[in-house]
Order: C-alpha cells, then structure tokens, then sequence
C-alpha cells in the first residue's frame, strides 16, 4: 500500500499557526470536555426525583432503560439515551421534512436497546422570506439564539449522545455552536436535503432582474420564483444553507454522503436510521463497503485512514467508534472545512459563521487563514450562483464524495482526523444507495459525470478558490470572486453612499445611478442593525452592470451565499457604526477595489483622510433600528457583538 498523499505545505502552515494561535483556549477547552466525559452517566448522577422528571413521558419499556430499571429495584446495565435537537417547523422547506425523523430515531433506538428523547426545538428563521425586511436584521443573531437553544435543550444533561436536526443558513452554524458547548457528547448531524429541482436558478435571476427594470410585473415574479421554490427541501442554489451541508462532510458530521439526498428519496430514511446507529457506535456494514481502498481515477491509491477512536477512554457506554463531538473539530477538521469552502466557491457567511464555530470548540480562526488557503487551492465546481448548475446537478456529476476525494488525495485535507465513524475522512468520499434489501452501501464516487459542473484537481476551473481578502484605508474586508467575470475584478470609480439598501433602490429607480459607480451601503455591521443580508441589491446593481457599467459594492453588511457577478467588498470591518472608515466616505470619493492585488482602497489625499472626520449613524436610522420586529429583544446582541472577522459573536 503506498503512503498517504503528502500535506499540501500552505494547508500546513494554516494548521500549525492555527494551532499555536489556539493552545491556551483550546487546551482550557478539553480540560472541561474531559471532566465532562468523566462523569457518571446522568441517571446515576442526578437525584432521584431528576431522574423521575426527565423520564416521566417515556412509554414504559423506555423509561425503564433510560433509568438503569429494567424493574423496581434490579439496576440494568446502562443503555444510551439520544437527545434530539429539532429545527423543525412546517413554513420553511428545508426543515418541514424533519417532522417525522423524531419518529424514525426512536424506533431505530429501541431496536439496538436505547432510547431518544426530543430535548428541544431551536428556532429556524429563513432568509429568502425575510430578505429586505426589518425582520431580516434578526438574522444573524437567530444563530447565536439556536446556540442558547440547543444549550438550554441539552442543559437536562441526561444525554448520553445527541442528534442535530437542522439544515439552513443560520441553524447548522447555532447547532454547531451550542453542540461544542456540550462537546463531550457523541453527536451527528442529520440534515433533510435540498428540493429537487424547480425553474433553473438563471431563469429566475434573469426575470428578477426583468422586475428591477420595470419589465415584468408582480404576477409574473411571483410566478417565476413559486416555480423555483417549489417543494420539500432547501433551495437549490450553492447558498450558506448547502455550504452548510458542504462543510459538515468535509469536517466528518454526517452520516457519510447524506448532504445532497432529496427528502422523499427511497435511501433517505435509512440514512436518518444510520444516523442513530452511527452515533451509537454502531453503524451498520455497507453491502459493498465504503471505497477506502480503490484506486483513484487519477491513478493515486486511495489509501485508508487511520482509525478513529476517542482518547478520553470510555466515554459512555456508547460512543467507542462515535468520538465526542469536541474531539472531532480539531484544528485539523476546523482547516478542511476552510478548504471544502474555498474549493466550491462557498458562502461568504461562513467567514463569519465558522469563525465563530472554531471559538466554540475554542479555536482561534481568521480571515488570514481563508485567504491563504484561497490562494491555493483550487475551484473544484461550478454551481449557480458560481456556475448555472444547482446542486442536484452537483450531486448527480459526483457530489461532496468526488470534491473531498480529489482534495484528499492532492493533500489539500487532513485525512488523519476524526470523523463520527471509525473509518475516517475517506469514508467520506462515497455516494450512499440502498441495496435490494434496503441496506445502505456507498459507492466509490469515480469520474466526473459533468466537468461543466465539477472538476479534479488535475484540470480545475480555477488554480485559486473563490474567496479574497481585502485590506487598505478602508478597513479589512471579504470578495467572493468565483462568480464575477474576470474583467470585473478590478473596479475603480466615483462613489455614492447610502445609509440603507432602500436608498439604494430608490436612486437605482430614479435612474441616479446609469454611469461607473461604487455603491457603499454603510450602517449594515452587526452592531449597527444586526447586519443583514443585502442580497435585494443584486438585480439592481446586476441591470447596471449589464447596461456596461463598472459597478461594486462596499458594505460593512452581508451579501450571503447568494451573491453573485457584481464585485462585492462586504463585511467591511471595522464597522461604520463602530467608528470604522466607511463613516468617512463621502458621495463622489474615488474607491478602488483591485481583487488580484487584495486591496479595497479610498483614493483621497491621506493628510485629508487622515483629518476627515467620521460622520455620525444618522438618529432616525438609530432609532428605526431599535424597535419593531422584536429587534428591542436583540438590543443586547447588538451591543455586546464583536467584529464580522470575530465571528460576530454575542457570546464572547
């Protein structure tokens, strides 16, 4: 058998800085998971009385097993009890699926003697309906609030391993949080999948941008997106909530294969059904095996990981091939994430959501980090709004298995790290299917099907990924570039600022904006107003710059997984609100944004910059922040929030 592929020396260098970078708060961090782990199990830790609550609406034959009584005075021996965390709610496609899997869990449960409990529901908010609306400023903190959830629902501490159920923008990264917070508990994820596939994501963007004109009416768009957002599932496009799925393969959460599965596929039950055997520590055997030791197209040999077993000892009596989940995201995990991002032209909501995961298990990422990694490996897929293909399209022509195959064997992942099955991160690299008896087997991703849609290392749509870092006078922020035409890379031209995306619009409908122009929306930072999405922008500035005009945008707030063919510089840090540049900007500035040269620059005299005073957040944007939508409930967030490069975090 040949030697595992040799470390990519950048991917590296990331990982060792990272963790020289994390030691202290890493280190503090698995002291307190290992006491956690120490500990009797929670039905011989608690009081009597605890333990008659927490069970107290189990049917009988479970409540029994859960206790340690297999009858009144006789201890059993100790059975595993599942908490269930729940992001359902029947509004949203991507979660409505998940009513039933609480059903599907305990019965799989019973089967191997243990029990499931739903510990909690966490709140699950949808950017695509609040999109433009002030309710639309409670969404980066609805994942902070998941976090507290999924804490408080674990708080009854009479888990003995946990099963997240959730999928979309904000939910996967709270699950994610909260989970490490409890990061002595086996846990795995169990997402629903995405719709099938509805009106092409093009057409739907082509009549948005028909709408921004004036061209079509209401009826016509309600038409167009009704048929693009159609059905069960998340939608289709290469958004935060399917990078989500991305990165939890990538970081080993899942059962293998499981992200891109339609709801309603004959394998997706036994999918969840492997879950709870997975998280068990006892998965059931693929019919085939999963492809550990086949050759790669490429001709390397696929060579198997190394086993992956918990160091705390004996955790539960569960868990032996199921390690806790704070042990799984290393720094290792943490780096293969970053690079599963880079590598599919990703959400850039994950330079925030994931550098506030990597502080949960107490690890200290940057924006650094992203670019470095960027800079070096390469785009591996196409997938709208980075290409026209959805992810349907992206799992047919090889999916997440044929990404972090190609990524592993040109040693641009980690293949030694922990994943929540014993067979490693190259388990991961298979596609499930159900056999004639309804056993799950995984076959070996092979070929590209569609090279349109994803491509090997050898041949790659681009050398670099799809993420830039930007820094100059104007603060540090973030590009996503794999989705804007090469001549657009480098923007240069006068500037209008607008304090709101609505003043935008209304200059854009005016006809004030017909010439090359950098757009800066400003107040848009997480202290500001919770720093929501500006993803309406896009059929406005997309009509401008299809008219041949040079156009960007600067903001301090979000573009999400969304953004698309208009250069974009978000997430500019400092933010305005917090006294950062973009509050000295005036209407008619010259703003250079150079993508290649990783610079986003104010061309003003410096001795005038430097003396130029900031102006003031205006007191009715203040005050319209505050109030309405329950926006006064998340005053506290918004206060204690640190910068987007930190995570955005209210609980740091």
């Amino acid at each position: 058998m040949s030697a595992s592929p040799i470390l990519h020396p950048v991917v590296e260098n990331v990982t060792r800085r990272i963790s020289q970078r994390s030691a202290p708060t890493r280190s503090a961090y698995l002291a307190r998971l290992e006491a956690a782990a120490q500990r009797k199990p929670g039905n011989e830790r608690m009081g009597c009385a605890n333990v008659a609550h927490a069970f107290a609406a189990l049917p009988d034959d479970d409540k029994k097993r859960a206790s340690g009584l297999d009858r009144i005075g006789v201890v059993a021996e100790q059975r595993a009890n599942i908490g269930i965390i729940n992001a359902y709610n029947d509004m949203l496609s991507a979660h409505a699926p998940l009513q039933h899997y609480p059903d599907i869990i305990k019965q799989e449960a019973r089967r191997h003697g243990a029990t499931a409990q739903v510990a909690g529901g966490v709140p699950a908010m949808c950017d695509g309906v609040t999109q433009g609306t002030p309710a639309m400023e409670l969404s980066l903190f609805s994942r902070d609030a998941i976090a507290m959830a999924t804490a408080i629902s674990l708080s009854h501490d009479m888990f003995d391993c946990a099963l997240m159920l959730g999928v979309c923008d904000k939910i996967v990264p709270g699950l994610l949080i909260g989970a490490l917070h409890f990061g002595h508990l086996p846990t795995v994820f169990v997402p629903a999948g995405p719709m099938t596939s509805g009106l092409s994501n093009n057409d739907k963007a082509r009549v948005r941008e028909q709408a921004a004109q004036g061209l079509v009416g209401r009826a016509e768009l309600l038409q167009a997106e009704s048929a693009a957002y159609h059905g069960l599932g998340t939608c289709t496009f290469y958004g935060t909530a399917n990078s989500n799925q991305m990165l939890l393969e990538a970081m080993g959460l899942h059962v293998p294969g499981t992200a891109f599965i339609n709801p309603g596929a004959s394998v997706r039950d036994e999918l969840t059904r492997e879950a709870v055997r997975t998280v068990l520590g006892r998965p059931r055997l693929s019919v085939d095996g999963p492809p550990r030791d086949a050759r790669s197209p490429s001709g390397g040999s696929v060579v198997p990981a190394k086993s992956a077993r918990a160091d705390f000892g004996e955790v539960t009596s569960v868990g032996a091939t199921c390690p806790p989940i704070g042990k799984v995201v290393d720094e290792r995990c943490i780096v293969n994430a970053m690079v599963a991002l880079v590598a599919t032209g990703g959400s850039t909501n994950h330079l925030i959501h994931w550098v506030a995961v990597a502080r949960a298990a107490g690890i200290v990422i940057d924006w650094d980090d992203f670019s470095a990694l960027s800079d070096v490996v390469p785009l591996l897929t196409r997938v709208y709004p980075n290409g026209s293909a959805d992810v349907n399209d992206f799992q047919a022509a090889g999916g997440p298995g044929f990404v972090i195959r190609e990524l592993l064997d040109a040693g641009f992942m980690h293949a030694d790290v922990l994943t929540v099955r014993s067979g490693g991160l190259r388990e991961f690299t298979g596609i499930p299917a159900a056999a004639t008896d309804g056993r799950l087997h995984w076959a070996a991703a092979g070929v590209s099907k569609d090279e349109a849609v994803v491509r090997p290392v050898s041949d790659p749509f681009s050398p670099s990924g799809g993420l830039k870092l930007l820094h100059g006078n104007l603060g540090r922020s973030v590009i996503k570039v794999s989705a804007v035409p090469e001549d657009r890379h480098v923007v240069e031209a006068p500037c209008r600022v607008f304090d709101s995306q609505e003043a935008l619009h209304q200059a854009f409908q005016a006809g004030e904006l017909n010439h090359d122009v950098v757009c800066v929306v400003r107040w848009q930072g997480p202290q500001a107003n919770g720093m929501p999405e500006l993803h309406k922008l896009t059929p406005p500035l997309a009509v401008l710059q299809g008219k041949g005009f040079k156009v960007a945008l600067v903001t301090d707030g979000r573009m999400s997984g969304a953004s698309g063919k208009v250069p974009s510089a978000i997430h500019v840090s400092p933010e305005a609100a917090a006294g950062g540049p973009l509050a000295k900007v005036r209407d008619g500035d010259i703003i250079r944004l150079d993508a290649p040269a990783g610079t986003l620059q104010v061309l003003v005299d410096a001795a005038e910059w430097q003396a130029r005073a900031a102006t003031e957040m205006p007191a009715g944007l203040v005050a319209d922040n505050a109030v309405g939508m329950g926006r006064e409930l998340f005053a506290g967030m918004r206060r204690a929030a640190l910068t987007a490069e930190e995570g955005a975090c209210s609980w740091l």
